[in-house]
């Protein structure tokens, strides 16, 4: 796989080099220069294939010039070792959970496929590298354990002070051994400039080898494809077009559906759902895109001004708006209709979420009550409802909501995080240090 720079495409790397680097020298992001089709026949039968299955395929496909497909399948089963089941909730109607891994949030299916690449590659090649990630609330966790303890890496993660749920905070700040957690007196775009910067210094990048672990590193977001491939293939035998409805932050998400999208499955629409931080709807809707700071809302992970994927997302249509617009539609959600929609739903389904799943239940609802088309409606859920307990509760009314015993063991346990700055030198200083 050959990956050229959004800002020149003459600025190539290869997989190995993009992985480890993060991001090109130019501040631009990653993306593959041809994207390869993957087998009709296996699309044709993909009912009949495990998530694990599904993986290896997708895999296989893009990356078998870099990887040999017996070591491809090792690095699937190393990190996989939890399903994305569909699950009905109205009448043509589903909800992907993506929580079922062990951070209990989407970004398990990233952080557990890179931390195993990476080490696939480093052990190749005897290095030592650091991760630098910057989270608005589940990266972090899924991060925290996807390379805890993996030999050779050591992680920081950087977090907003106060906008992170109690539940994710534990989740990044209780491992430690190589996780270190630095609690950053700013906003998610606050943290995300820090790392951003860190990647550019030139004195930083002399003494480590410096990778990310966010979205913006294209090994994130290769295996969130996956997962769309395998909601296809547990609604197919409907026989009808499948919608998908993505609650949206950094846009990384929405990036790897499209990803599987380019590579041949068949999507009819996407919507690409926020809260109040409606950079990406404003411009679905009227073509300017304008980035604004972000606002803190009660779905805190999408908590963002200035989503890093906007560029990919739109690059995957030539940049062209009219193109754009035509697979992708637009909606946000306040506070009070996420809300709303948690009790509502939980009401008459008795079906609980979170309020990022929420909000990509009404931009579902809002889609099909305007285009009044039949199909299949997929909406995300990106973390297990118990990680955002006082907001659930909250919204339902109620104090007895069930929190799962690998999330409720973490509240007894220590946190462990350095305060941090937003400013640059205070962070270089520390890395340095």
């Amino acid at each position: 796989m050959i990956l050229y720079s959004t800002k020149n495409t003459q600025l190539k790397a290869s997989l190995e080099e993009a992985v480890f680097r993060s991001l090109p020298a130019d501040n631009g992001l990653y993306m593959p220069e041809h994207i390869p089709s993957i087998s009709p026949a296996f699309l044709a039968n993909i009912e009949q294939r495990s998530f694990n299955e599904i993986a290896f395929e997708v895999s296989k496909t893009l990356l078998s010039d870099d990887i040999p497909e017996a070591d491809i399948l090792r690095i699937v089963e190393r990190a996989f070792d939890f399903d994305a089941p569909v699950v009905p909730i109205e009448d043509k109607t589903y909800c992907l959970e993506l929580f079922h891994g062990p951070s209990m949030a989407f970004k398990d299916f990233g952080a557990r496929f890179m931390a195993s690449l990476m080490s696939y590659f480093l052990v190749r090649s005897q290095q030592e590298i650091r991760i630098l990630v910057a989270t608005s609330g589940d990266t972090g966790g899924a991060v925290a354990q996807g390379f805890h303890n993996v030999p050779g890496i050591n992680v920081t993660i950087l977090y907003p002070s106060g906008k992170v749920s109690d539940i994710q905070e534990k989740q990044l700040t209780t491992l430690g051994g190589n996780v270190t957690a630095l609690e950053v007196d700013g906003t998610f775009d606050d943290c995300q400039a820090l790392v951003k910067q860190a990647f550019l210094d030139d004195e930083l990048n002399k003494k480590y080898n410096l990778a990310s672990a966010n979205s913006i590193n294209i090994s994130r977001l290769i295996p969130q494809s996956f997962y769309y491939f395998r909601a296809y293939a547990q609604v197919k035998q409907l026989g009808l077009p499948v919608v998908f409805s993505v609650p949206s932050g950094n846009f990384g998400n929405l990036s790897a559906g499209l990803l599987a999208y380019r590579m041949g499955l068949p999507v009819a629409h996407f919507i690409a759902t926020t809260n109040r931080n409606n950079v990406v709807p404003n411009y679905l809707s009227n073509g300017n895109y304008a980035p604004v700071p972000s606002v803190e809302t009660i779905s805190n992970a999408m908590d963002v001004g200035n989503p890093s994927n906007f560029v990919r997302m739109t690059r995957f249509f030539g940049d062209e708006w009219a193109k754009v617009k035509q697979d992708i539609s637009g909606f946000w959600f306040n506070d009070d209709q996420t809300k709303a929609a948690m009790r509502e739903v939980y009401d008459r389904t008795g079906y609980l979420m979170c309020p990022h799943t929420a909000v990509a239940y009404l931009g579902l609802k809002e889609y099909t009550n305007l285009t009044q088309k039949e199909v299949a409606g997929v909406f995300l859920s990106t973390a297990h409802y118990a990680k955002f307990l006082n907001v659930v509760e909250e919204a339902l009314g109620t104090g007895d909501v069930e929190i799962p015993t690998r999330l409720s063991d973490l509240l007894s346990k220590e946190k462990v995080a350095t305060p941090m700055t937003k400013q640059f030198a205070d962070f270089k200083a520390y890395l340095l240090g």
